[in-house]
């Protein structure tokens, strides 16, 4: 199971909400993030994700997967910031992506993935005519939602199966068998693709025509 994301079922006002208002308030937020620039600010954004949470009703577990995972990896960009920047530029590129991650995770964790897919879907209807299409961009996007899932659980495996080896410190024993698992795994999606379809519809009018010209 992923832990920085994935849906899980639950009950909460933000399971219960609908998945555009919860996409543009993840957009608002991470916007937010990127706007302010004191430590302070971004502290008190931070507080606001965490209540999120709670009112979520996120399980213990998942908040702790995410914390295992998250708090390795900010730690290792504040330092390299803080080396490269100096202290306080390296705060608030910190908090800016706990931000963004914890924003992110949210979502993912209260929304389903047809749910994303659908609202994208819906958003994107009146840019049909010009050109855009809104079920491939859904398509992508929930591609892309449940990818990380994916590959969460693939690098999760890898590294159980080096540890068991006695190799969990080894690069090559967990970036090897990794890649070529991820590659198996980009085949077997691209085939389905395929298999349904995807890449042999024809052009719409305006699109063919702009291509040509």
């Amino acid at each position: 199971m992923n832990p920085l994301g994935l849906y899980e079922p639950g009950t909460g006002p933000l399971h219960r909400a609908a998945a555009g208002p919860k996409l543009v308030g993840v957009m608002v937020v991470v916007t937010l993030a990127v706007v302010l620039g004191e430590p302070a600010a971004l502290a008190v954004l931070c507080a606001v994700v965490a209540v999120g949470y709670a009112v979520a009703w996120v399980p213990p577990r998942r908040v702790w997967r995410l914390l295992r995972t998250a708090l390795p990896l900010l730690a290792l960009i504040f330092a390299v910031q803080a080396l490269l920047l100096g202290p306080l530029p390296a705060t608030t590129a910190t908090l800016r992506l706990a931000v963004a991650i914890g924003v992110a995770t949210l979502f993912t964790l209260t929304t389903r993935v047809d749910a994303v897919v659908t609202a994208v879907e819906r958003g994107l209807r009146p840019l049909r005519r010009f050109g855009v299409r809104p079920e491939r961009v859904g398509l992508l996007v929930g591609l892309t939602v449940a990818a990380v899932g994916t590959l969460a659980g693939i690098a999760a495996e890898v590294r159980a199966a080096a540890r068991a080896r006695g190799a969990e410190r080894s690069v090559v024993a967990f970036a090897a068998p990794f890649l070529v698992r991820t590659l198996r795994h980009a085949d077997r999606l691209g085939e389905a693709l395929t298999a349904r379809g995807w890449g042999d519809e024809p052009d719409e009018p305006g699109v063919s025509a702009a291509r040509r010209g």
